[in-house]
Order: C-alpha cells, then sequence, then structure tokens
C-alpha cells in the first residue's frame, strides 16, 4: 500500500511538474497593426524592434506578427481594429481618434506644451499613464506610449507665411489639435494618411502639409514641390502609442506581460534617441543638398494668434468635459513646475553657447 501511495505521489509530482514545463513553454502569438506603411523609417522600425525585444526576451515564448496599413487598408482603423479583437495590438497616433474619443489626443501632445522629455516625465512619473487609462479603460483597451518623435516642424508650405491674412483660406492637413486651432484661424484643414501625402501636394488638393521632421519628411520629397519648411508650435512633443486589446492583455501570464511592457517602453526610447540622431542628420543633407529650401519662423502675430486660439479651445474643452478638465489641468500644472527646471537647465544651456559662439 505505502509502495503504490509513494508511486502515485511521484507520479502526481511528475504531471504537475511536466505540466508546468508544458505551460512554461506555450508560445503566445499576437497580432499587430500599424498606421504606417510596410518600411516606414523609425516608426515602421520601432515596432520591428519591440517585436524583436519581446520574443528574446521570452525565448521565442511570446511572438509578434504586424501588419502594415498596405495589408490591412486602415491606416486610420487600427483603434476600432483593436477594439474589436480584429488585432491584438497596434501602434498609431492617439491623436487620430479624436473624432472617435475626443480626450485621446492629449495624449500625443498640446500645442505649446511640453517638450519630449517633460512629457515622458508627465506619463511615467505624473498622472499620465492614470489618466491615459481612464481614457482607453472603458473602450476594453490599454495604451502605453510608444515613440516620441520630438519637437515637429510645423511644415513644408508652397508660398510664405508673412501673417494671418495668409492663412485664410489655406489647404493644409495637420492633424489632432492643432488642426482644430488652425481652423479656427481661418486654415481649411484635412487629414490624409502618410501614403497620400505627396500626391496631393503635388495635385493642389493641399497648399501645405504637416508631416513630422527632416528624417521622415525628406524621403518623403515634400522640399520638391514646397520650398518653406516651418519650424513647429503645434507639437513639441510627438507621442505616438502602442494600443492592446484588454482581453488579449490578460491571456498572456504575468511573466510575458511584463516582458512586452518592457519592450514597449524600451522601444520607445529608442525610437526617440533614434528620430534626434536622424533628424540631425537629414537635416545637414537638406542643407547641402537642397539649398533652395529656406526655413522659416512664423511671425509673431501668428505664433500669438496660434497661441490664443489653443487657450481658448482648451477652456472650452475642459469646460464641457470632466475627464478632459483632469488631463488638460494636470499637464498645465505638471508643466508650470517642471518648465522652471527645464528653463534654468537645458534652455539656460543653450542659449549661454549660442550667445558664446554666436550660432
Amino acid at each position: 500500500m505505502f509502495i503504490r501511495q509513494f508511486s502515485l505521489a511521484v507520479l502526481t509530482t511528475c504531471l504537475l511538474a511536466f505540466s508546468t514545463l508544458a505551460t512554461a513553454q506555450e508560445t503566445y502569438e499576437l497580432r499587430l497593426a500599424e498606421t504606417w506603411g510596410p518600411n516606414t523609417p523609425i516608426l515602421g522600425e520601432t515596432t520591428r524592434n519591440m517585436a524583436a525585444m519581446a520574443e528574446k526576451m521570452s525565448a521565442g515564448r511570446l511572438q509578434i506578427r504586424i501588419d502594415s496599413s498596405n495589408k490591412h487598408k486602415a491606416p486610420f482603423g487600427i483603434f476600432n481594429m483593436v477594439k474589436a479583437g480584429q488585432y491584438d495590438m497596434g501602434h498609431t497616433a492617439s491623436y487620430y481618434y479624436k473624432g472617435l474619443i475626443p480626450n485621446a489626443m492629449y495624449f500625443t501632445t498640446v500645442p505649446f506644451g511640453m517638450i519630449a522629455p517633460e512629457q515622458y516625465a508627465w506619463f511615467y512619473y505624473g498622472d499620465g499613464m492614470e489618466l491615459m487609462e481612464k481614457v482607453y479603460r472603458p473602450h476594453g483597451l490599454l495604451s502605453f506610449p510608444g515613440g516620441n518623435t520630438g519637437n515637429q516642424m510645423g511644415g513644408w508650405f508652397r508660398e510664405e507665411i508673412n501673417g494671418l491674412e495668409d492663412l485664410q483660406g489655406l489647404k493644409m492637413r495637420t492633424p489632432g489639435f492643432a488642426g482644430e486651432v488652425m481652423a479656427e484661424l481661418g486654415v481649411a484643414v484635412t487629414n490624409l494618411p502618410p501614403g497620400e501625402l505627396y500626391t496631393a501636394l503635388e495635385r493642389g488638393t493641399i497648399d501645405a502639409l504637416e508631416w513630422v521632421g527632416p528624417a521622415l519628411d525628406l524621403q518623403m520629397g515634400f522640399h520638391q514641390i514646397a520650398k518653406y519648411y516651418y519650424s513647429g508650435w503645434q507639437e513639441p512633443a510627438a507621442e505616438v502609442q502602442f494600443l492592446i486589446n484588454e482581453k488579449s492583455w490578460e491571456k498572456l501570464p504575468e511573466d510575458l506581460q511584463e516582458i512586452l511592457r518592457v519592450a514597449m517602453r524600451a522601444a520607445a526610447y529608442d525610437m526617440y534617441a533614434q528620430s534626434m540622431h536622424l533628424n540631425g542628420k537629414a537635416w545637414a543633407q537638406m542643407k547641402e543638398n537642397h539649398p533652395d529650401v529656406s526655413h522659416q519662423t512664423f511671425p509673431p502675430e501668428v505664433i500669438n494668434a496660434l497661441r490664443q486660439a489653443t487657450e481658448k479651445l482648451l477652456a472650452e474643452a475642459a469646460k464641457n468635459d470632466e475627464l478632459a478638465s483632469q488631463i488638460i489641468n494636470s499637464q498645465r500644472e505638471y508643466l508650470e513646475q517642471i518648465r522652471q527646471w527645464t528653463n534654468i537647465s537645458d534652455k539656460a544651456y543653450l542659449n549661454s553657447v549660442s550667445s558664446q559662439t554666436g550660432d
């Protein structure tokens, strides 16, 4: 009897151990849809970087298959596809979905708002992640920072902008909150997916467009059509996002959830560093190879009007929506506190160096 009981106990232990090992080695595959086309620099590299890290850290247990916009045919449909469970994950920009969930746009950027280091500090050490969860969780979604382009340029214009009158009736592609601000100043705003931008500018469907910065703009060829390249005001830090269907997330074991979380965060930071590097490299190439491109800054009266319109729209949004008010006030209060440090550190350093070198 003792021998039978002992044997049964050993067998049970072995079966449990085998079951645990089998579970530990189970492979999970997630499907990710991205807004970007195949082989898109920086943005597309970020998703592949994330997937490769997740697979390696999990010893192959977590695999992520990526479909670009040419495959799923819905570059601005990522939110709906991930929410419906057609895809487990998405890589896109939160402000593309302001028509579906208006409060999403604040998590990409806000005109005249935080620069990238300030914004990352707000996400991870301020209220950013908690507020973003309040926006996305009711839709069965989780959202994580997915990479930052840094300060974006104000756009490519066929004609020089000398004053507010030059914005009246101007047809421009610019998304998110910036589009609403521009519309306040008389601009005819539209939003087009990346793959349609060059053709729209070439055919005159639009007179101007805002995309990202030199690293991505140069290879798009906008400089061949529009010669006036303006510094930005609208996206001082543009954070894209990883969207995850909550049910897909909950199916993952805790260790794979943590691996995925780390892979997304590492890939997001790498995108920011890569953007900085490639923007500097591309701008140097542009100045050397395309001297007919004229770098411009918007006149003070235009900047002042844009700032006033931004404040007006933010006040209206905060008045009409309690959650919008929480987000806007959180960002404003955080910016007021952290910008004091930015001013006496990075800004003071750059101003000092500039005054000494004459740059």
